[in-house]
């Protein structure tokens, strides 16, 4: 098994006033050559969005776009017509594939909006762009982690253009969460969303995240009431 560790002021910070953004690699004005990604993971960017504010009309390609919401409201408008709003509990897959425009904005004059934003290289680049997204909140249950994503048509996930996986949950301490690797030769990359863990014998602590790979498969235990974020790439 090799491991990496991110400790989480480590990060990349920009401060726009309306944005806050905590970046786990290089994006925009922040730029650290030994972060650049994570095999096929490009972009967790950790964002608050305050009330009545957004991104204007701005374009993407050939990437895998998933944003999950983890309070207030973000609403989404593109370029194939799509318009809709994304709640805490909710997740959004955008495939930009041969080129899209969109924009978000928290439609909320007083509630700021708090997301993840994951950027994933695709697994093959010029497809028709695509959008979609689901609420989890009852799939989800204590003390199990639950897939959201996924490279697989079938499941009872969003699909993305990549042999990738996220998952998500939340724990009480003093839990022991096996994670197996779904796809052979992947790595994943655990983030301590909230409260404070152990990956086979390294401390995570808030915002903390560790990549994992070359194993099929690793422990987790839970020192306190836990939230966890997994995204599970290719290495190569």
């Amino acid at each position: 098994m090799t491991k990496i560790f991110y400790p989480a002021n480590e990060r990349g910070h920009s401060d726009l006033g309306w944005l806050q953004s905590d970046f786990s690699f290089s994006f925009g004005p922040w730029y650290n050559p030994e972060k650049v990604h994570f095999g096929m993971l490009r972009v967790l960017n950790d964002d608050t969005v305050a009330g009545g504010m957004g991104f204007g009309m701005h374009p993407h390609d050939n990437m895998e776009i998933i944003t999950v919401m983890l309070s207030g409201t973000l609403e989404h408008k593109d370029s194939m017509g799509n318009v809709g709003q994304i709640k805490a509990g909710e997740v959004q897959v955008m495939s930009a594939g041969t080129g899209i425009m969109h924009s978000e904005y928290n439609p909320s004059k007083t509630e700021e909006a708090k997301l993840f934003q994951t950027w994933i290289f695709p697994s093959k680049r010029d497809i028709k762009p695509r959008y979609d997204q689901k609420s989890f909140t009852d799939a989800m249950k204590l003390n199990e982690l639950t897939t959201v994503v996924s490279g697989d048509k079938d499941a009872d996930t969003l699909f993305i253009n990549q042999d990738a996986a996220i998952s998500f949950g939340d724990f009480e301490a003093g839990k022991t969460v096996q994670y197996d690797i779904k796809v052979p030769g992947n790595g994943a990359y655990v983030l301590q969303v909230e409260g404070g863990s152990e990956v086979d014998g390294s401390v995570l602590n808030k915002r903390d995240a560790i990549g994992v790979y070359d194993t099929s498969s690793f422990t987790i235990e839970t020192k306190s009431q836990s939230r966890l974020l997994i995204i599970e790439v290719p290495m190569r």
